[in-house]
């Protein structure tokens, strides 16, 4: 029986849509303005790839993009991709990395997004945006991180420190870290029960204000129709503004492509969220 998290079982073209992925972020990369690797935090994984719009214009949105790969793998590099919609619109993005398990918890993960946050609103007077603009996405690991960005989780043992945020476009999003734990994941990430209690969007306050728009591949796996549906639901109930989206004969990985592509769906909800902040 397949694990219905590990995606590779379930995409014939795995590796050549991770090599697009990568091939367009490199070819994006080549033609447009960018700032590597500012640091937001001491680790060298703390760091951010910052682009830019042909003719940016004082007080621009600005759109942070958090990568996935289970919590154990993945870069801003991979992804910058993504900042195609965004700079389309006029908007200034960020690809964001981070440290990775099983070397860095959770909870520490958990925060080293949030303090990314922090500093790019900090900075955004610095390179023409405006923090009051503030969007981000996010997609499978990542979409799970930046929904934390607007919610106070079982694991925070206080409030936490988080930035207004206007939207948040969560793509292919783990919601409910239960199974994680005895998964496939199980050696690679060494995620334990109480991680995954502590850390689930599904049994977080989610704070007043921003829209959440909950994509996800219609090829997908069950786990991620199901838990988007539920996170739709939780967030409907505490009347939160949702949207959900199902994205037409996409997977898990080709949802990434579309969204990072202005004339597809996907990228023009990315396009016109970062448009509207």
């Amino acid at each position: 029986m397949h694990d219905p998290y590990r995606n590779r079982d379930f995409i014939p073209d795995f590796d050549a849509i991770m090599a697009e992925t990568e091939a367009r972020s490199r070819s994006l990369a080549a033609r447009v303005r960018m700032e590597r690797d500012l640091r937001y935090g001491p680790t060298p994984r703390q760091c951010l790839d910052l682009v830019f719009p042909e003719d940016p214009t004082p007080g621009a949105p600005l759109h942070m993009f958090v990568h996935g790969g289970y919590w154990r793998s993945g870069s801003k590099e991979a992804h910058t991709l993504v900042a195609a919609p965004v700079i389309a619109s006029g908007g200034i993005a960020a690809l964001i990395s981070y440290d990775l398990m099983p070397g860095t918890r959770l909870a520490a993960i958990v925060e080293q997004v949030r303090n990314a946050a922090r500093y790019l609103c900090d900075i955004a007077p610095a390179i023409g945006a405006d923090p009051a603009r503030f969007t981000a996405s996010g997609h499978s690991a990542g979409a799970h991180l930046a929904c934390l960005l607007a919610a106070e989780a079982p694991g925070d043992a206080s409030p936490p420190d988080l930035v207004p945020v206007k939207g948040l476009l969560l793509v292919s999003g783990i919601y409910d870290l239960s199974d994680i734990p005895e998964s496939f994941l199980k050696s690679e990430i060494r995620m334990t029960a109480d991680e995954a209690a502590a850390w689930s969007p599904l049994s977080a306050r989610h704070l007043d204000g921003p829209l959440r728009v909950l994509a996800y591949g219609s090829e997908e796996t069950a786990p991620f129709h199901d838990q988007a549906a539920a996170l739709d639901a939780l967030l409907s109930e505490s009347g939160q503004a949702t949207e959900i989206r199902p994205e037409y004969r996409l997977n898990h990985l080709s949802v990434v492509l579309d969204l990072a592509d202005p004339q597809r769906p996907l990228g023009r909800r990315l396009a016109t969220m970062v448009a509207g902040s």
